[in-house]
Parts: structure tokens; C-alpha cells; sequence
């Protein structure tokens, strides 16, 4: 779903630094690339290549990205392939100065607009939507380059949330029905930072947060900080799979703390789902709070079954099925002296594909286990994401195939339970009813906020460049 950061400081010193720290706290978001561009007032530099953020980055890379204003990006393919041609941010020059863009999201009319470009004459030298949205805002009239996002954003349909770095600001924008998170705050030298997860903020010693309101534009340029909403949808669509699964859970957005928010998800499926047993155990690491939540209800004591190597990446994003395959044998180990001769609760917070789930069993029963009793904190996935979660197509999806019991057989699982949408929503929503207000449950229902007929599929635009 990648993460997304921009700086401007009032001073300019070490940017690049700042922005290498900022992406470090996105890591979670992308795996595939990673990039920084800078500039000094005049001169725009870049530098991006595939891998992690501290593989790409070092201190004689980052010595030359001097200047004020820095954006960054962490990548995970929804658009085009994960090979490095699809690194962000884009940097252009352009009859108006250097500009460059870095973008998490998914648009949905990606290939019209690839067409429109490519007959107007443009070229094109990767596969991703992010290179459109580049080429075609530095193709639009406008006075200046907010003028130009203006022009140019009603084009663009689905999910972007997005920093845009120019000779002497940065731009943030978030698309009309708040797909992807984006917020902003106030740096320790005076300056702005625009990031996708509050944690990244808070990494940089930001106060004054504050979400990116959907429809908005957002200007950086040093201490000064504008805003302008230029339109927003009647439906707000918030991603509910960021509370679920993917979002850092020391952040908050639309009005949830995710670490909270999940710890409900725990305590409804609880509520909904309880089954005798002895111990509560979390597949690590985001399912940690659901697990606590669970047990608080249930009264059934919660504790560490599985154990994470810390240095496997996040396997749901990595880009191929048998790197998924791979990288969850090697992730978890079983703690056999809190499993042995128990009946095991496994709280999970999802289940895409299947990789996961069955493997994690079987270790659980190798390790002693009596009984394993899976309980997941959504509602079966059922549909694709064309807004920037790569969870394949639609046959891809275990719950697209079969129903709950047949998932039960496939896994080897005691039994087996989904939390209720109703339940996910109220539990997203807390106290207060703005986290699960107008939240995106397409995954879930197959209701998508936005038409879905032209979204292509990840690897549409691969076939001509190899």
C-alpha cells in the first residue's frame, strides 16, 4: 500500500536525513523500493532503488540530497511490477522547474488515462499509475503548480494519497473519499511534514497533527503551512483493512487509534465467537492487540504461542506467492512449554489467501496443542482491493472459493470464525463514531465506493517494457 512522506524546513538542514527516518517508520507499508528527492530552491536530486529503506540508503547516499524540501516513498506494487523502473518518486523537469511525485493508492481508470497519454504522444518508461499521474500534471495549465493539481485531480479516480515535491514546496493531497491515510505536522525547527501514518510524524518529533482532509491540498513551504479543500465525496470511504492489518498500530486516523481499534476487533470477536479453552495466543505482530482484547473478554488467559523473527519482512506484501510461501516458514517459531497439552485460541487478524493460516496450525499442533481454535478479526475477504491493497483477484481469495466450514477442512483448524461486519465496524468506531463512519468495506461486500469496470489488473501495463 506504500508509504508516502514530504518535508519542507525553513532551514534545510539534513532533510535527507529526516526524510530516511521518516520512511523508516513507513517501512511496514512496502517492502519493493524505496526513494528520496530534495531540493535546494533551484536543483532537484533523486535517488531510489529496489530494496528496504536502510539497503537503498546510507550515509554517502544521502550526503548529496541536500536542500529544503524532500519527499520519499516505500513501495508496494499494486500497479506494474516490483522491479526498480517502478521506484518512486518520479522526478521530471519541466518548462516550470524540476518536479517530482511519490503516490500510495491505486486509480481505477488508470489504463483510459494511460491511453489518452500515449496518444497525445507522450512516453512512457514504467508500468505504473504513479508515472501517469506525473505526466499528466506536468502537462496541465495553471499558474502554478497548485493551480495544476487542481486542474488535474478531478481526472483521477480511486485512491491516492500523494506528495509532490517542486523547486521551492511540497504539495500533499488525498483523493475525495480518503482511501489511504495522509497526515500532516508541525517539524521542531518550524517546519511541515506530510507522512501517510501518524507514527512516521511522531518519529520526526512533529506536534500539531492533523489529518489531510479527503479533497484537500495541502501546501509546505518552510513555517508556512496552506490548506485548501477543493472537493469531497458524499460517501467517505476509509479503508478498513488499514485497521485491521496494515497501519502502524502507534498511529491514528480518522479518529481511531489503531492499537485500540484493534484491541476492540478482539474484544467483539470475543463477544461473538467464544470457545473453551485454555490460552489465548496472537499470530504476531498485528494481531497482538485483537489477542489482548480477546482474552479480556473471554476470560481465557492470553500468552505468547508463536514467536516473530523480527527480520522477515511482512509476508502479505511480498510480491509473489511463493516468496509469501518462503518467508512464512522461515518467520515463526512455536513457544512448545505455553502450547503443549492446551487448547489454543489463534487470534489472526485476516485471511487472504490461505498461505498463512495452515502452516500456522500445524506448527501450533506440532507443538502440543490439543485443540487450535482460529478466530479472525474481520468478515470473510471475499472481493478484490482495486484501491491499493494487492490481495489478488477475486479467485485468488480463499473466501471468494469456499465457505467457512470447506476454509475450516483446508486449514486443520478445530474451528473456525470471521468477526461480523457489523461487529468489525462498531469496534473500528469505539467510543466516538468517527473511525467507522464511512469506512471502504468493498473487500468484504463487494460495494465498491467507486466503479471498478476499467481497473486493471496489477501487470496490464508490463507487456510492452520488459
Amino acid at each position: 500500500m506504500c508509504g508516502v512522506l514530504g518535508l519542507s524546513t525553513p532551514h534545510g538542514d539534513g532533510v535527507a536525513s529526516m526524510a530516511f527516518f521518516g520512511l523508516y517508520a513507513l517501512q511496514h507499508r512496502g517492502q519493493e523500493a524505496a526513494g528520496i528527492a530534495v531540493s535546494d530552491g533551484q536543483r532537484a536530486r533523486l535517488h531510489k532503488d529496489a530494496g528496504l529503506v536502510a539497503n537503498v540508503f546510507n550515509p554517502d547516499r544521502l550526503a548529496p540530497l541536500t536542500g529544503y524540501h524532500a519527499i520519499g516513498h516505500t513501495r508496494y506494487s499494486t500497479t506494474g511490477g516490483s522491479g526498480a523502473r517502478n521506484a518512486q518518486p518520479f522526478l521530471v523537469e519541466t518548462m516550470h522547474g524540476p518536479m517530482a511525485l511519490a503516490h500510495n493508492g491505486n486509480l481505477v481508470n488508470a489504463p483510459a488515462l494511460r491511453a489518452e497519454l500515449l496518444s497525445r504522444g507522450f512516453g512512457l518508461t514504467a508500468s505504473s499509475d504513479t508515472e501517469v499521474m506525473t505526466l499528466m500534471l506536468t502537462s496541465a495549465g495553471g499558474r502554478d503548480w497548485e493551480e495544476r493539481l487542481e486542474r488535474t485531480l478531478p481526472a483521477w479516480k480511486g485512491a491516492y494519497s500523494l506528495v509532490i515535491l517542486t523547486h521551492d514546496r511540497v504539495l500533499a493531497a488525498r483523493d475525495p473519499w480518503g482511501f489511504r491515510p495522509l497526515s500532516i505536522g508541525r517539524l521542531p525547527d518550524g517546519g511541515w511534514a506530510a507522512a501517510s501514518e501518524t507514527c512516521a510524524l511522531l518519529t520526526l518529533g512533529c506536534s500539531d497533527v492533523a489529518e489531510v482532509e479527503p479533497g484537500e491540498i495541502v501546501t509546505l513551504q518552510g513555517s508556512e503551512l496552506r490548506r485548501r479543500r477543493l472537493f469531497a465525496s458524499g460517501r467517505p470511504a476509509h479503508c478498513s483493512f488499514e485497521f485491521v492489518y496494515f497501519s502502524r498500530p502507534d498511529s491514528t486516523w480518522a479518529g481511531s487509534n489503531v492499537h485500540h481499534a484493534r484491541q476492540r476487533l478482539g474484544e467483539r470477536l470475543a463477544a461473538e465467537s467464544p470457545v473453551d479453552a485454555d490460552v489465548v495466543v496472537p499470530v504476531p505482530d498485528s494481531s497482538i492487540p485483537a489477542a489482548i482484547g480477546y482474552s479480556h473478554v473471554s476470560g481465557v488467559p492470553f500468552n505468547d504461542g508463536l514467536i516473530k523473527n523480527r527480520y522477515i519482512g511482512r509476508t502479505f506484501i511480498e510480491p509473489a506467492q511463493a516468496q509469501r510461501q518462503r518467508g512464512v516458514a522461515l518467520k515463526f517459531n512455536a513457544l512448545a512449554e505455553n502450547l503443549a497439552g492446551k487448547r489454543v485460541v489463534m487470534i489472526d487478524d485476516s485471511l487472504v489467501r490461505g498461505t498463512t493460516a495452515g502452516p500456522l496450525v500445524k506448527l501450533v499442533r506440532d507443538a502440543g496443542a490439543t485443540e487450535v481454535h482460529l478466530r479472525i478479526t474481520c468478515p470473510p475477504i471475499t472481493h478484490a482491493c482495486h484501491f491499493g491493497v494487492d490481495m489478488g483477484h477475486d479467485g485468488d481469495l480463499m473466501a471468494a472459493r469456499h465457505d467457512v466450514e470447506e476454509i475450516r477442512r483446508h486449514i486443520g483448524c478445530d474451528s473456525l470464525a470471521f468477526l461480523s461486519l457489523a461487529g468489525m465496524l462498531a469496534a473500528i468506531a469505539g467510543p466516538e463514531p468517527a473511525g467507522g463512519s464511512g469506512l471502504c468495506t468493498a473487500c468484504f461486500t463487494g460495494d465498491y465506493p467507486v466503479p471498478v469496470e476499467e481497473a486493471p489488473v496489477k501487470l496490464a501495463f508490463e507487456g510492452a517494457l520488459r
